[in-house]
């Protein structure tokens, strides 16, 4: 005779999994296209849309909408949910807070840097020449982003890693205003060139010069752009 403590035992684990693994599914890729520009500051992200597209039901997709809110890349709404518009002084705030961070985070991560690492440099590399001889923004935010991540995949402190994905994620208004520029796409590109010999050469003081370097320019282009400076 089985006992209930048997049976219990027996008994298949309850487990959110399934459900756990849609979700971040859900948020990763919400996230991902909110890093490359696919998803503009005037559209509107509806749960039911998304919930359609993965052929799901609403809840996980809520689960993960909400959780891009809670992390300031999204905005609730009474019609869906949107991207915040950024003030100036949020601007401002999130370029301070990188110029502390990525100067040194990129440093760090000079030394570190496979072989392997270097070669996926290269690439996001001549990706975004690909797309500055275009003049395809979207393709120069997405190699900026790849480019970003293959170096930041090599800061040894995860929480670092984690804040400066954030705060950069957060700058998508500042990408999409100064990397559909021409002008600045050119600047932007020199600044990866210039990052790319300094990682190849595992340069760490000359990566930490070129990195503020690269985040004082975006933040100047920026604002010549944002104040109508320039066409």
């Amino acid at each position: 005779m089985t006992t209930p403590v048997e049976k219990l035992a027996k008994s298949p684990a309850r487990t959110a999994l399934t459900q756990t693994t849609l979700t971040e599914t859900i948020y990763q890729e919400v996230r991902t296209r909110l890093q490359r520009g696919n998803i503009g500051p005037n559209e509107r992200i509806l749960d039911y849309e998304i919930a359609d597209e993965f052929g799901c039901t609403r809840m996980p997709v809520r689960q993960a909408l909400v959780r891009l809110v809670n992390e300031g890349f999204l905005v609730g709404t009474t019609r869906g949910f949107v991207i915040p518009r950024l003030t100036n002084d949020d601007v401002h705030e999130i370029f301070e807070v990188r110029r502390l961070l990525e100067p040194g985070a990129a440093a760090g991560a000079t030394a570190a840097l496979t072989d392997k690492q270097h070669a996926a440099l290269k690439r996001a590399y001549q990706k975004a020449a690909r797309a500055c001889e275009k003049q395809d923004g979207a393709a120069l935010i997405a190699a900026n982003v790849e480019f970003r991540d293959v170096w930041l995949s090599a800061v040894q402190n995860s929480r670092l890693q984690d804040t400066i994905r954030r705060f950069t994620d957060h700058a998508q208004q500042v990408r999409s205003l100064t990397l559909t520029d021409s002008s600045t796409q050119k600047i932007a590109l020199t600044g990866m060139r210039d990052l790319l010999e300094g990682f190849l050469e595992r340069d760490s003081k000359r990566v930490r010069t070129l990195m503020l370097e690269f985040i004082l320019n975006a933040e100047q282009r920026y604002f010549i752009l944002a104040d109508g400076q320039e066409p």
